[in-house]
């Protein structure tokens, strides 16, 4: 998939194109579709499928700092969404001159004079330009009087509701990451540097753990949770536990990675973390003792749901295809 960010980058070069459009905020099964759908489309009739896509995210600039955690950023979005086979990704950088901009201005300048659209599909609730004026209707008698199609891909349900990022961010914040995972189509996750701690798993507990500096924006409810790690191309079972380690009166929010039968130096190393089933809220123990001994019971519930058919990973990025699991 071509990344551009530079709408000049590609005018005049593309023939013809079927567009998809929107934030697409964690890739999730509905969006899914619309992409797919979209490079159906375009082989169909020959011409080049094109996702366009923001960065910043809209409401991060709209609305400033009343905007929710967003399931994924930019690098992890463009990640996922080239796994559905688009041949392009127009990532336009939005400001409020562009939100000033009323559909038809937008779709003539980023749509029809960069990509030379034919076709253009959009989900159900789809808005774009000023006000949020172009609709299905209003872009498809745009459409009709600039030579190109518009069609509507209906909502995708999941258990008898509609996919949308907002259920699943609030699944995620209320730690019902197994739930989560039907709506994604993988476990959600969560990926930063291997960064020094207070050195007291390995040193204290005899449980070495991975402390990940944080740069995702959304994040489980505190609690231990069973995980998938990725480390390079390799995946371990894990234990996680996400919070303030109220034993030790932290005050600051910490992502903690226990990796089961790894031996290793991981510091300075990009790890992600996927979240699988939750095993308890975090909980302030009377002191060493306890916590070492409900570690060892978390990391033997840990084995036994990680060993289950269902908690199977499904690997996601690209240079991670072949990867081998380590059990």
């Amino acid at each position: 998939m071509i990344v551009a960010r530079n709408p000049e980058d590609i005018k005049d070069i593309i023939a013809g194109s079927c567009v998809t459009i929107g934030n697409f905020d964690g890739v999730h099964k509905g969006h899914q579709k619309l992409i797919s759908l979209a490079c159906a489309r375009a082989e169909a009739r020959g011409l080049v499928s094109v996702v366009v896509t923001f960065d910043p995210h809209p409401l991060r600039v709209l609305r400033d700092d009343r905007n929710p955690p967003f399931i994924t950023l930019t690098q992890q979005k463009l990640e996922l969404i080239s796994q559905y086979g688009p041949q392009v990704c127009l990532l336009l950088h939005f400001t409020m001159d562009m939100a000033k901009l009323s559909p038809e201005e937008f779709v003539q300048k980023y749509l029809l004079d960069t990509l030379n659209m034919k076709e253009m599909i959009i989900g159900y609730d789809y808005h774009l330009g000023k006000g949020r004026a172009g609709n299905f209707e209003t872009l498809s008698a745009l459409g009709q009087k600039k030579g190109f199609t518009v069609d509507r891909l209906d909502p995708v349900s999941v258990d008898g509701a509609v996919v949308s990022s907002t259920r699943i961010r609030d699944l995620v914040q209320a730690g019902q990451v197994w739930s989560v995972r039907p709506l994604l189509g993988r476990f959600y996750q969560v990926r930063g540097e291997v960064v020094h701690g207070m050195n007291r798993g390995g040193r204290l507990l005899g449980f070495p753990t991975a402390n990940l500096k944080l740069v995702d924006e959304l994040f489980p409810k505190p609690g231990v949770y069973a995980i998938w790690v990725e480390v390079d191309d390799d995946v371990y079972q894990g234990v996680a536990n996400i919070g303030k380690n109220p034993t030790f009166d932290n005050d600051a929010l910490s992502v903690e990675a226990h990796l089961l039968d790894f031996k290793g130096d991981l510091y300075g190393r990009e790890i992600q973390a996927h979240f699988v089933q939750r095993i308890r809220d975090e909980k302030k123990f009377s002191g060493i003792d306890e916590l070492k001994e409900r570690i060892g019971k978390d990391i033997e519930l840990g084995r036994q749901i990680l060993a289950q058919p269902d908690a199977a990973i499904k690997l996601t990025r690209p240079d991670l295809g072949n990867a081998r699991t380590q059990k």
